[in-house]
């Protein structure tokens, strides 16, 4: 039996704080492959000069192909790390929200935008994909062929202004850096009969003096069966 603890680290300006999500998992350890990933890196200058650096690293996934045990079930453990670098006169800080695309029977290798992908996310910026409102946190999924859905993975207990508590899923830093951690978060798919895939992406808000705008960074597709 293996037992899977979801830890999402958040840092930015040198300091480090561990969110309180867990959660257990139990599998069979002989059914279960380790994939390392490639991760992703992209360098983008925006229109007011400002560079924005986004690094998807130490991106790894463990399958667990039929955890239900019927052939409709499909359950994976993901692990990463994003980091942001912001330089360039005005630069204020961003917003990082890392999350999945997961798609059955469904080529979600040019972002996911493709094969009517669903969750409250805005996909009008191309690639970009920027949180909608009520965007959903969370990788319980139920799946057909042909469809495909996000998810984010932060889920960030606040209180608002007037003491009532709120959810985020984007981690916000200020000044020129940031960045998110996340250890064994889970994807559990069900009802997809045919070929599953995943892919992380992470978008991230960048505000400064003179623009506000997002990026999107993607990894690279995987299959979790």
């Amino acid at each position: 039996m293996i037992n899977h603890k979801l830890i999402v680290r958040l840092f930015g300006l040198g300091v480090a704080t561990v969110a309180g999500l867990g959660f257990c998992s139990t599998g069979a350890a002989n059914a279960d492959a380790f994939v390392p990933l490639p991760g992703a890196h992209l360098t983008k200058t925006l229109s007011d000069g400002t560079v924005v650096d986004i690094t998807l690293s130490g991106e790894s996934a463990n399958i667990n192909p039929s955890m239900g045990a019927t052939p409709l079930h499909r359950n994976a453990w993901v692990s990463g790390t994003a980091s942001v670098e912001l330089s360039g006169p005005g630069v204020k800080g961003g917003r990082i929200a890392p999350g999945y695309v997961v798609g059955c029977q469904v080529n979600i290798a040019g972002g996911g935008a493709n094969g009517g992908v669903t969750g409250t996310l805005d996909w009008s910026d191309g690639q970009n994909v920027k949180p909608g409102v009520g965007a959903n946190s969370g990788g319980n999924l139920t799946l057909g062929p042909g469809q495909a859905k996000s998810f984010f993975l932060l889920d960030l207990e606040q209180a608002d202004d007037f003491g009532q508590e709120i959810h985020r899923i984007r981690h916000q830093f200020k000044g020129s850096s940031g960045g998110v951690s996340w250890a064994d978060e889970t994807i559990d798919l069900n009802g997809c009969a045919g070929y599953a895939q995943a892919r992380a992406f992470v978008g991230v808000e960048v505000e400064t003096a003179n623009v506000v705008t997002w990026v999107t960074v993607w990894g690279q597709p995987f299959s979790i069966g």
